[in-house]
């Protein structure tokens, strides 16, 4: 009776067996078919991000079409269309019509911008449509003289930055750029080319600045396309987080995980003197006031010196266009009354618009975005006084009474106190 019972218990269990390996089977295969799902979804999703990101090869092909056909003319375009020394390499874009790649020009590592114009969108397998442009090489027209285009520059400049005694200074300095083959003279398409690069405010005022050393300098042009040096190292600090990770890291984290990869600090002091530098220079400077109204870490960098280099110029507005803009903006609370990331002015009530006087000058952003950046690793026997000042400048206010008479006394003081404690090391 045993025996015959142990066959049968032996065929339950192998079958038992079976279905399990089968089922084993087909859970596995399930699974490896939604991997397989959900990767080819990410791959085409990231596919065609970075085909409908990344079409410098059309900013290219319209650039040199149109110095083939004698329209533009620069410093860069026989490089660039001709001997093909100036090439592009790792795309950086983020958005479609703001093309942004890092690039190379003979020796010279640098990063390439180009405009594009409006993108249509396009299925994966389809052919993109051609983009719709818009005519930014038709000034100056044909016959335009030389003194004329020079009055196009000084009202295009005087628009720009307000009347300054400077201005035809800053004419000839363009003109000089603008004679893109040193031969003395400026050609019709040099000029077309350089007066699309002067209707982008992030070229003009990288040309303002590079001389003082705070942007960085501009290598060469073609049309609308430009090429600057590239920044080493940059942002000034932290990392980005991967996408699932942002939300789950609390910002006070954050802000000290950022402090993690900074430099040692006899060197962040002297990062720290670059960005006060800035500030100072832009502060009443030879072409009036300019606000910073996104402070962010992203928009800085640092090159192996430790020099501080604005490289995202966009983020400047001259004072008078931000007055202007402000006084005519309609608002019920202060919240209204913000421009960019952080220039902000206060509500006037009774009028419901908004003053033009910023609440906060640059030097207290400064010194707030600084704050943490400088203060960690600063030695014990110093770090009493700089915490004192730093709160100090971050309490400074835009429409307070004496602000220039205390801006530039805190700003000073804060200089003093970090070359005091550098001057004498290898960084400074």
């Amino acid at each position: 009776m045993a025996k015959g019972l142990f066959p049968r218990a032996w065929v339950k269990k192998s079958f038992y067996f079976q279905a399990r390996i089968s089922f084993v089977r087909v859970k596995y295969l399930f699974l490896t078919w939604l991997t397989i799902l959900v990767g080819s979804w990410v791959l085409y999703v990231q596919y065609s991000a970075y085909t409908e990101l990344c079409r410098g090869h059309e900013c290219k092909n319209a650039i040199c079409d149109k110095y083939r056909r004698g329209i533009i003319d620069g410093s860069a375009c026989s490089s660039l269309c001709e001997k093909e020394t100036l090439y592009m390499g790792r795309c950086l874009s983020t958005l479609p019509n703001n093309q942004v790649y890092t690039g190379g020009w003979g020796d010279h590592g640098g990063i390439i911008r180009c405009k594009l114009g409006e993108v249509g969108h396009y299925e994966l397998g389809e052919e993109p449509e051609p983009r719709r442009e818009t005519p930014v090489f038709d000034k100056p027209n044909r016959g335009t003289s030389v003194e004329k285009f020079k009055e196009m520059l000084f009202n295009h400049l005087k628009s720009k930055l307000g009347e300054h005694a400077d201005l035809p200074s800053l004419v000839s300095q363009i003109l000089s750029v603008a004679d893109g083959n040193r031969d003395g003279r400026v050609s019709l398409p040099e000029a077309r080319s350089t007066w699309a690069l002067l209707q982008m405010d992030e070229v003009l005022l990288g040309l303002l600045l590079q001389d003082r050393g705070h942007t960085p300098r501009l290598l060469g042009y073609c049309g609308d396309l430009y090429m600057t040096e590239r920044i080493p190292n940059g942002p000034l600090y932290g990392f980005s987080l991967p996408w699932p990770l942002v939300s789950w890291v609390p910002g006070g984290l954050q802000r000290t995980m950022d402090q993690w990869f900074t430099p040692s600090w006899p060197r962040k002091a002297k990062i720290s003197m670059g960005l006060l530098e800035l500030v100072e220079d832009i502060f009443h400077g030879t072409y009036g006031s300019f606000l910073i109204c996104d402070l962010a870490a992203m928009h800085f960098g640092y090159t192996d010196r430790h020099e501080l280099r604005l490289t995202n110029t966009q983020v400047l507005v001259p004072e008078e266009e931000f007055r202007r803009t402000m006084r005519v903006l309609k608002c019920e609370t202060d919240a209204d009354c913000v421009y960019g990331a952080d220039c902000q002015t206060s509500c006037d009530p009774s009028g419901k618009r908004c003053r033009e006087e910023p609440v906060q000058p640059n030097l207290a952003k400064a010194c707030s975005v600084l704050k943490d950046y400088i203060l960690r690793g600063v030695p014990s026997e110093m770090r009493e006084e700089l915490e004192r000042q730093l709160y100090a400048c971050m309490a400074l206010r835009g429409n307070a009474g004496q602000m220039n008479m205390e801006h530039s006394l805190i700003l000073n003081n804060l200089k003093a106190l970090l070359w005091k404690r550098i001057s004498h090391t290898k960084d400074s």
